[in-house]
């Protein structure tokens, strides 16, 4: 037979017909890893398997015939079997498959993820549909852990904030099947011990934990609740807007590699988008409030830009206004001093990016600067506040800034006193009257002169404004007898005050 068989590309054995091998070729010794199979028994030819089929077919007399793919572990081998009896002898023929069952292993794989990332993708787009209408932080933390909760892929999400006036998470919200994991996670913060989730906080970074059971910066507690309740990965996502966090959500499930760094990636539009949505709730609640806590804060720190610039260029630097966007801060300022000399100057400084002068007279001028997140002002206006007035001269700056009664005050300090040399020089709760459409106009209308409350009416209703235009300013000057050159005058001067009236600026015309 070995003559006759070696040459084959499937293994050959062959053996009596209680078991003993009377040959085996090549291929068989390569697949079964062994080299002298001659008069040895069948089990100690062939390793274990969950079956042990070859083996088995000898526990009958004669033995019966086998036809099985099998996967025996200590070769890490899938193998097609067939178990052939004759009169005389039983032969068994072996073939590897195991790159065929990777293969199908691997589809399986692939079609299980697409799904699961099917299934994710609708919960965050559900997720975040929702987010939009939410207006309080209560609704927001409810939204996420309900969604993520209710589902069968995790076992239970829970969404939790900075505690005011400390360093600690409280509970906001938790939704799905918590068992004894949840109460171990609640305990480890009442006592203080440190979780995954607070290193997400800290972090501002996504947190994933897997295996939970094998990883020791989770508490102890916490690992035995979860390997008793059947959970296997924790995915912590911090609830960021620009370099403010304001909280961290939750979410544990039962498989061990359950959070792919696709997952990974998509949950962190939700923390971005519940963010922006919790410092949307806490403006609205700011606009919204009848009375608000006003706080004076001074910097002397050099480190900070428009310190740095105002001393540097001997200027008096007065703000405007601030415009967040995609993660820059647009500042527009007003000069006491030369302003082409405070940008020339920016373009040195840390923290400041481009930056233009707007307008110069003889005394100063005005100009734009785009500041980094982690300037002085970036860092407040994070925060979810209102910046009302702020103004750098001689080495130092003092800002003035509006908060809804229900902020933490020490918090919003504490994020420039730690990174800069600051300090509040003022708090005071102001009662305040809200504007209605009435007032409004009325306010506006006593700041417009007749001739440009005329012009802009006029424009207004002759479809001026609309795109395209009902009328030319040609045509709308020609009705009001005045000039084009006359009308634009007027219509850039009234358009400017109701910007300034809703806006809340001085107007400078």
């Amino acid at each position: 037979m070995q003559d006759r068989y070696d040459s084959a590309p499937l293994g050959i054995v062959e053996l009596t017909n209680d078991g003993v091998v009377r040959a085996a070729n090549e291929r068989a010794k390569q697949l079964l890893q062994g080299e002298d199979f001659v008069d040895r028994p069948v089990s100690a030819v062939f390793p274990e398997s969950i079956e042990n089929t070859v083996p088995a077919a000898f526990d009958h007399s004669p033995p019966e015939p086998r036809e099985v793919e099998e996967y025996y572990p200590a070769l890490e081998r899938w193998l097609d079997i067939s178990v052939v009896p004759s009169a005389e002898s039983v032969t068994v023929y072996l073939q590897d498959v195991t790159d065929r069952h990777r293969d199908q292993q691997r589809i399986e794989q692939l079609r299980g993820d697409i799904d699961r990332l099917t299934i994710t993708n609708t919960l965050i787009s559900d997720i975040l549909g929702e987010l939009v209408d939410a207006s309080t932080r209560t609704e927001i933390a409810k939204t996420i852990c309900d969604r993520l909760g209710g589902t069968d892929i995790y076992e239970f999400a829970w969404v939790g904030e900075r505690d005011p006036g400390s360093d600690n998470l409280q509970i906001q919200a938790s939704a799905g099947t918590p068992g004894r994991t949840f109460t171990a996670l609640s305990d480890s913060l009442e006592t203080g011990t440190r979780l995954p989730e607070q290193r997400a906080i800290e972090t501002a970074a996504p947190v994933i934990v897997q295996p939970l059971g094998g990883d020791e910066s989770v508490p102890e507690t916490v690992r035995r609740a979860a390997f008793a309740d059947g959970l296997q990965s924790l995915l912590a996502i911090p609830l960021t807007y620009g370099s403010n966090v304001y909280g961290v959500v939750g979410i544990y499930a039962p498989e061990q590699d359950a959070f792919s760094e696709r997952e990974r990636a998509s949950f962190e539009t939700v923390g971005e988008m519940a963010g922006f949505a919790i410092n949307a709730s806490r403006q609205r609640s700011l606009i919204r409030s009848d009375s608000v806590v006003e706080l004076t804060l001074e910097l002397t720190d050099s480190d900070a830009p428009l310190v740095s610039v105002a001393t540097t260029t001997d200027s008096r630097l007065i703000l405007d206004g601030v415009v967040g966007q995609s993660g820059d801060l647009y500042c527009y300022l007003r000069v006491e001093g030369e302003p082409e000399a405070v940008v020339d100057e920016l373009e040195t400084i840390p923290g400041a990016r481009d930056s233009r002068v707007l307008g110069a007279h003889d005394t100063g001028g005005s100009l734009e600067v785009d500041l980094t997140p982690e300037t002085p002002l970036g860092i407040l206006s994070a925060q979810g506040v209102t910046i009302t007035y702020a103004e750098y001269e001689n080495g130092r700056g003092e800002a003035t800034i509006e908060l809804s009664p229900e902020t933490d005050v020490r918090r919003v300090a504490g994020a420039i006193t730690q990174e800069y040399d600051a300090q509040v020089l003022a708090k005071r709760r102001q009662e305040r009257e809200l504007t209605t459409p009435e007032g409004f106009r009325d306010a506006l209308s006593d700041r417009l002169t007749d001739k440009q409350e005329t012009a802009l009416r006029t424009a207004f209703f002759a479809d001026y404004f609309e795109s395209p235009r009902g009328s030319s300013a040609e045509e709308v000057a020609e009705t009001l007898d005045i000039t084009g050159p006359t009308l634009l005058h007027h219509l850039r001067a009234s358009q400017r005050k109701l910007l300034a009236e809703f806006f809340e600026t001085t107007d400078r015309d």
